[in-house]
């Protein structure tokens, strides 16, 4: 049996994904380079939508659009650095017909290192947007947590 990357859990709303600081995200010193976090960003928010039941790579091989992140506020707080195991956590702040405001923080154990806020659109296949699937609206209004 080929095991299989984990797509992290959802639990009331949130999703978690963990991932571990590799030598090829840091610089030197052995810090995180900052747009890396981005990069784990992009993931959580990919295994949040695998786990929330939407085929992401299926609606771009069908040539039915895709995501992608139009706006984002971040804050970096403190450094991760080499081999630190990281949680990434992701969670939707609102949906529209044609985008989904999202809110992630990077945490290592109970410490928040980055937080943001990014709005991505889905675009069809010529870069305009679109509306999103009526059953991935349907699907985020109850992956929704209770409190936003």
């Amino acid at each position: 049996m080929i095991p299989q990357p984990s797509s992290g859990a959802l639990d009331g709303g949130i999703h978690r994904l963990m991932a571990r600081v590799y030598f090829e995200d840091t610089d030197t010193a052995g810090i995180m380079y900052h747009a890396k976090y981005l990069h784990f960003m992009e993931r959580g928010r990919t295994e949040y939508l695998r786990v929330g039941g939407i085929d992401h790579g299926a609606a771009v091989k069908a040539g039915l659009g895709a995501y992608a992140v139009t706006e984002m506020q971040i804050k970096w707080l403190r450094p991760a650095r080499l081999d630190d195991v990281l949680s990434i956590e992701t969670r939707l702040l609102g949906v529209r017909a044609a985008a989904c405001r999202i809110a992630q923080r990077i945490l290592r154990d109970s410490e928040t290192l980055t937080e943001a806020t990014l709005t991505a659109a889905f675009l069809d296949p010529a870069g305009r947007p679109r509306r999103q699937p009526a059953e991935w609206i349907a699907r985020f209004n109850l992956l929704m947590p209770q409190d936003a």
